[in-house]
Order: C-alpha cells, then structure tokens, then sequence
C-alpha cells in the first residue's frame, strides 16, 4: 500500500509537468534511439540497441515510480496546519545544544528533500524528531554519529 504524500500545489505542478515531460519527450527520444540503433544491423549483436532497450526499460520505471507518486499526492491546505508546533512545510530553526551550531530547516514531503537547499525529509531521522515540537523544546536525535540533541529556537511558514 502507497503513503500518501503532502505537496504544496506548486511542488504538485511540477512534479506533474516532470511526469508529462517524460512521457512525451522522454519517450519519444527513448523510441528515436532505438531506431537508430536497429537501423545499425544485426540486432543479436548490436549492444548499442540492447543498451537503448535497457535505457527505454528504466525510463519505464522512472514513469511508472512518478505515476504512483502523484497518484498518492495530497495537497496541503496550508489554513489548517496548526502554526504553534513543527509541522510539514515549516521553517523551524534549531539549535545543536554541545556545539551551540544553529540552522534553518524546512519539513518538506521525501521527493522534495534536498540537504543543500535547507529542505530535510519528514520521514528522515532529523524530521521525524522534530515534528510536533514546539519553540523552546528539546529534539533527541539519533543520528549516525549518535544522539543528538537540539533546541528549537523559532518557527514560521
């Protein structure tokens, strides 16, 4: 059974302008290649056609992955989150209590996770400790390197 996942609309645009673009773009390039490759002779022997087979296999995957994706996706009315605790597409500053280090997280949905960017995964470890959390309380996260602790120091939208 699929998770259902919680999109801001925008970020369902342009997963659904992604999945759109690789069904008519990316298989029509997918379908060229393999022409091409055919046209080249003997096809028992001819890798490059069994390689664009391949890709064509893969890129049928990536699709089916995305369908299921958006076919799960819900999106999140942002007038009911209740502002006062950590919640998907919060802005929660934190705070590491032994390094006094601070940084600014957003708790966006798995597909939209991007370390560099400040956004993190509400089902990662770090989401998942912070969720429900409220200005001014401790987070314990277990980390890779060990248990964490982190204070949260402001929330916004």
């Amino acid at each position: 059974m699929a998770k259902l996942q919680y999109y801001t609309a925008e970020a369902l645009d342009k997963l659904k302008a992604e999945l759109h673009h690789l069904k008519i773009q990316g298989r029509s390039d997918m379908a060229k290649q393999i022409a091409e490759a055919r046209d080249k002779g003997d096809l028992s022997e001819n890798a490059e056609y069994d390689a664009a087979k391949d890709a064509q296999g893969l890129l049928e995957l990536k699709i089916s992955k995305m369908e299921e994706i958006v076919a799960n996706a819900r999106v999140l009315d942002e007038s009911t989150i209740d502002l006062s605790k950590v919640s998907i597409y919060s802005i929660v500053q934190i705070k590491n209590t032994k390094s006094g280090a601070v940084v600014t997280y957003t708790i966006v949905s798995e597909e939209e996770a991007d370390l560099r960017a400040g956004k993190i995964s509400a089902s990662s470890p770090f989401g998942k400790g912070l969720l429900g959390k409220k200005v001014g309380d401790l987070a314990e996260i277990q980390a890779p390197a060990g248990k964490l602790e982190f204070e949260i120091i402001s929330l916004t939208r």
